[in-house]
């Protein structure tokens, strides 16, 4: 990026910290980029005409009579159906060895829609894996995260998501992935002969933490784009947002903010909410739908990245390995989707609510059965069949490894209830059960 005629250029700097410079100056915007002695920066603070700029590869070395240029605006993203099938980085230039995209320039990190636009959520997104579209499903416009631990393989997951979710295009933002996430993306994508509806913004380990902040508005610019103006089905799939926040974290500490709740900026709250509250359903039918991954850190739930999200968001999903059967699965306990009423049953087959709810009672009662075989308690005959039923829906069901079509998992799901129970115990009504018993 270099300076142009026109920009306002400064060479003094009053005050410099380990990511941040302060000087004065005038006529400048709140985010606006510039650069500073050849590196790229962003303005977070104006106190009159005092200016202060997070400089994302950070200021050492940097003099006080450095050149600060200012560009004039806040960061943009050239928009056009050339973005297709590319990676970008933060800035959003490509890092895939193609060219330029040449489109409309637009300001990354507008307002969310009107909600006098938005329409009432009503279209199923399928992702083939059991887990979500059959207790968890997922519905247009919603936004909803993947709580996992670190080691779980959440980016495999959303990989999974991106090829199967039905979407007209896939909007991938990854924060802070190593090279070999970013390499395993673009290779499966590429394998898959996916590239065509997929779209990439990476910030990886080796570059700036800070860069991560771009990230999820350069996605959601794209997503805006093919949502408005195509009318089409935007899936963004955001990874991780605890790296996210942790950039949040590491600018406030660096400008001598007050860190609120287990270090974090008392900002955090709104800084999510302003990116989740961009997923909608527009009433021509356009719509984009977040699911974005949340880190725990040892599993604490309560900690205030996934505590503020829960307040946001429609639900989540929780991944866990399932020791039975050593696979990763959604855990039915801790998942929830608030807005799946909207189409199960409507869009998907009739007998799905209760499939669905005769399941997991079903496995409710293996939990507790298990818990009797701890205490040392002798199990009855029906303790005994509830845990092969939770052993087998488990990994034909909820494994995360699952690919098969929501009505399939419907028949699946028929098949283990007439393997293990009678038709009393399953207790689902009468009209289904006639219809779909597997003698």
């Amino acid at each position: 990026m270099e300076t142009q005629a026109f920009q306002r250029i400064y060479t003094r700097i009053e005050q410099l910290t380990k990511a941040t410079c302060t000087l004065n100056a005038s006529g400048v915007g709140y985010e606006e980029l510039a650069l500073v002695h050849g590196r790229l920066a962003q303005v977070v603070k104006i106190m009159g005409k005092e200016v202060t700029l997070q400089v994302f590869a950070g200021t050492e070395g940097i003099p006080t009579n450095a050149e600060v240029a200012f560009f004039g605006k806040p960061p943009t993203l050239k928009v056009s159906e050339a973005l297709a099938g590319r990676f970008f980085n933060a800035y959003g230039l490509p890092i895939d060895g193609g060219p330029e995209v040449e489109g409309e320039e637009r300001e990354v990190g507008g307002p969310s829609v009107n909600p006098v636009r938005r329409e009432q959520p009503s279209e199923l997104i399928t992702t083939g894996i059991a887990g979500i579209d059959l207790n968890n499903t997922l519905v247009t416009g919603q936004k909803i995260p993947f709580f996992a631990d670190p080691d779980q393989p959440f980016n495999q997951v959303m990989a999974m998501v991106a090829l199967r979710g039905q979407a007209d295009k896939i909007i991938l933002g990854g924060m802070g992935l190593t090279n070999d996430d970013y390499l395993f993306f673009k290779q499966v994508f590429e394998n898959a002969g996916a590239l065509h509806r997929i779209i990439s913004f990476v910030n990886t380990t080796e570059n700036p933490p800070v860069e991560r902040l771009l990230v999820p508005d350069m996605a959601l610019t794209a997503a805006e784009y093919f949502a408005v103006d195509k009318q089409e089905k935007v899936l963004v799939l955001l990874t991780d947002m605890t790296l996210y926040a942790d950039a949040l974290s590491i600018v406030s500490n660096r400008m001598d903010q007050i860190p609120s709740k287990d270090s974090m900026p008392g900002s955090l709250y709104s800084d999510l909410a302003r990116l989740y509250e961009k997923a909608v359903q527009f009433d021509h039918g356009g719509s984009i739908t977040i699911i974005a991954v949340t880190t725990l850190s040892g599993g604490d739930i309560t900690h205030a990245i996934p505590d503020n999200t829960g307040y946001i968001t429609e639900g989540q999903l929780f991944l866990r390995r399932d020791t039975d059967i050593g696979k990763v699965i959604v855990d039915p306990f801790r998942s929830l989707s608030r807005l799946k009423q909207l189409v199960i049953g409507k869009k998907t087959r009739a007998d799905h609510p209760q499939v669905m709810n005769a399941a997991v009672r079903l496995y409710a009662d293996a939990a507790n059965a298990r818990t009797k075989l701890e205490n040392g308690f002798d199990l009855t005959d029906y303790d005994e069949r509830t845990l092969e039923f939770a052993r087998e829906y488990s990994g034909r069901l909820l494994a995360i490894d699952v690919n098969i079509d929501t009505e399939e998992m419907l028949n699946v799901a028929w098949e283990l209830f007439s393997k293990y129970f009678s038709r009393e115990e399953v207790a689902i009504r009468k009209d289904f059960v006639d219809q779909y018993w597997v003698e």
